[in-house]
């Protein structure tokens, strides 16, 4: 029996302009629900019919290769893929796109499948494959619905050159692509050679200075992972790339010939340090620790940028909420298993972000002139610990009965756990929220739902 699943959305754009979004290198990477685990091998970065894409991706542990192929291109119209092996006995999706008026059209997608194992496939796997096929799409078409928009905010704002370091981590992975699918040029400042690369070497205060000329704006994103156990070398690591980066890339860019009109760089909402319930604006001053005097020397290393006429502004991020890392993603297995719980006393408050947030956060700082400095990239609402446990267990239809002692966390992490999990920052997005940025996930349940595919 072959199965026929379609999913359609109204979407506040032109045909061509989404049809060209789905035409442009890192489409895909953008429609890939993040907590299904695939890993593109290969890509054409076209949908030319006889363009392929590698996948891999795995399936109750095992791990299997999907290769898809485009037939069918018809601009404006339709465009139609296959695949050529994968899990599938068939699969074939055509993309169609209707025009509705002058604003708005309908993105339609319509699979054609048939599940392995004749009619007991059929019997036992039809219901989990219909259910996976609407979440998938669901968050497809959400995730194309909000890119586009933001994008169309600024169609008049000219596409850009845009350098991004830490182009390889959580944020920088979808952060490249989202640009890209806008029409802007992505270059990668990188340790490694490879096409479109820009080499750096922080070590040994190194840079192609050359290659940097011409670039537009730079998002700096590289740094040390926080998590881990904080020993002297640890610690010398987590500062040393962030000042010393930041301080090499400032220093290069201010004396380019034609320099960048934006430099955007992470910092982190470890600035306030623990602070209880106040709350905090980016007119608060820095707390005291490990963490405040980190992120106010990284804020700093950027003012040789700043001085040169460079508008600098300095992204303080918030907890980035993603499955395919970072906190969140340490958090699911013990959840899952029932054996999760809030942490210490569960009163300090969480200033989390989606990774889209973030992603369309800096976005809006890159188009907009207006903003230099430092600007929180959080929720407009954020929770306490108690209640992210609590709102956790409930999206993932689990109990959270079991609560991390504070004597446990200093066991396991020492210092870390004071500042990172302990540590109480009730942030506000108030430059944000007054430039009109529109959050993608203002609500904690419902981003979970969203990220997790339990809508």
């Amino acid at each position: 029996m072959i199965g026929m699943f379609t999913f359609r959305s109204k979407i506040p754009v032109t045909v061509d302009q989404a049809f060209r979004w789905h035409e442009r290198p890192g489409a895909l990477d953008r429609l890939i629900p993040p907590w299904e685990n695939v890993r593109i091998l290969k890509r054409a970065n076209s949908i030319e019919p006889g363009s392929r894409v590698v996948m891999r991706m795995r399936l109750g542990g095992i791990p299997i290769n999907w290769v898809a192929e485009h037939t069918e291109l018809h601009h404006n119209d339709y465009f139609r893929d296959r695949q050529v092996s994968g899990p599938f006995a068939r699969w074939e999706h055509t993309h169609r796109f209707s025009p509705v008026d002058g604003d708005h059209c309908v993105l339609e997608d319509e699979v054609d499948y048939r599940i392995p194992g004749g009619s007991l496939g059929e019997r036992f796997g039809k219901s989990q494959v219909e259910q996976m096929l609407l979440q998938m799409f669901r968050y497809r078409h959400d995730t194309t619905t909000f890119d586009l928009m933001a994008h169309a905010k600024y169609q008049e704002h000219p596409t850009m050159k845009i350098a991004i370091t830490g182009a390889s981590g959580l944020v920088g992975s979808q952060l490249a692509p989202f640009l890209s699918t806008g029409g802007h040029e992505v270059v990668k400042v990188s340790r490694s050679d490879g096409p479109n690369t820009i080499r750096w070497d922080i070590k040994n205060h190194e840079i192609d200075v050359a290659a940097l000329e011409g670039i537009d704006a730079v998002i700096h994103l590289a740094g040390e992972s926080i998590v881990g156990r904080w020993t002297d070398s640890k610690k010398q690591a987590i500062r040393q790339s962030r000042i010393e980066g930041t301080k090499l890339l400032s220093e290069t860019l201010a004396k380019l010939q034609n320099p960048p009109k934006a430099l955007v760089c992470a910092s982190a909402m470890g600035f306030y340090g623990d602070r209880g319930d106040e709350i905090l604006t980016e007119n608060s001053p820095a707390g005291e620790g490990f963490l405040p005097d980190v992120c106010q020397e990284w804020e700093a290393a950027a003012n040789p940028a700043r001085d040169a006429g460079i508008r600098v502004a300095h992204a303080r991020l918030g907890m980035v909420l993603s499955p395919k890392g970072g906190a969140l993603a340490q958090m699911l297995t013990p959840f899952k298993f029932a054996v999760g719980g809030r942490v210490g006393s569960g009163k300090q408050y969480w200033s989390w972000i989606s990774l889209d947030d973030v992603i369309g956060g800096l976005h809006h700082i890159l188009m907009n002139d207006s903003i230099h400095g430092p600007v929180n990239l959080s929720s407009p609402k954020p929770v306490t610990n108690c209640e992210f446990t609590q709102i956790l267990g409930k999206v993932l239809s689990r109990p959270t009965p079991f609560p991390v002692p504070e004597f446990a966390l200093h066991l396991l992490l020492g210092e870390m756990a004071d500042d990172l999990l302990l540590a109480s920052c009730r942030m506000e997005p108030t430059v944000l929220e007054t430039s009109d940025y529109h959050f993608r996930d203002p609500q904690l349940e419902r981003c979970l739902r969203r990220i997790l595919g339990r809508l």
